[in-house]
């Protein structure tokens, strides 16, 4: 993670010297998650997708032509769902804090001096700092828990996906967008047969592997100077 960072920096100077050539805007970036998880392994388990959020610093480094660019932007992202057992209806909502770094190539175009559009896709690398046990959490909504007894389903530390947006802009500095976010990997991957799960949620459990991904719905607001 500390590389990419480095790397994400290290674009920011490149960016700087090459400014002369071409147009360099710096900025701040603020928007809405929506998750829209995908299960494998669980029955009886309602998951309500929960709205969460995004915010942190943004580059954006336009070519001289054909109204190409790259962009990319260092955020901090929180995503919320709310597991709910469909016999009890005992919910619980599990939370997850990530570092993003979304990297796209971007196109856009001028409609009059005050309005444009563009479109953008590219890689976007997550990282986890924090989130909540998913095992646990089900353990919690289960029928019965034995106290201790909980199986342990953590999220992976981190995953990659691709980007998908489009959006409009507004008096040059202003940016309105909409974003779709395809994972490539699993959030959370676990081997749930031969009994590697507590007898107490295994109720909740169906088949022998458990994977879930977080693909996401975004709208951002981005401001660049």
């Amino acid at each position: 993670m500390k590389n990419l960072i480095k790397m994400f920096f290290v674009i920011v100077c490149f960016c700087m010297v090459s400014q002369a050539q071409a147009q360099l805007n710096w900025g701040l970036k603020i928007g809405a998650n929506l998750s829209d998880a995908s299960f494998k392994g669980l029955k009886d388990v309602k998951v309500d997708n929960l709205s969460g959020f995004f915010v942190g610093p943004m580059i954006e480094f336009k070519f001289p032509v054909f109204g190409l660019g790259v962009d990319g932007s260092l955020l901090y992202s929180q995503t919320k769902m709310k597991f709910i057992n469909e016999t009890t209806n005992i919910g619980v909502t599990n939370k997850q804090h990530e570092l993003d770094i979304p990297v796209n190539l971007k196109w856009s175009h001028s409609l009059l001096k005050l309005i444009g559009i563009y479109l953008a896709a590219g890689p976007d690398f997550s990282f986890n700092l924090k989130s909540d046990n998913i095992g646990s959490d089900l353990a919690d909504i289960a029928v019965s828990t034995v106290q201790g007894d909980k199986t342990s389903i953590k999220r992976k530390a981190a995953n990659v996906g691709l980007n998908f947006g489009a959006g409009i802009i507004l008096v040059k500095h202003l940016q309105v967008g909409f974003n779709y976010n395809l994972p490539l990997t699993s959030s959370a991957r676990e081997d749930i047969k031969d009994g590697n799960v507590a007898n107490a949620i295994g109720t909740l459990f169906d088949g022998d592997t458990f994977d879930t991904k977080n693909k996401k719905w975004q709208i951002s607001v981005a401001y660049l100077f």
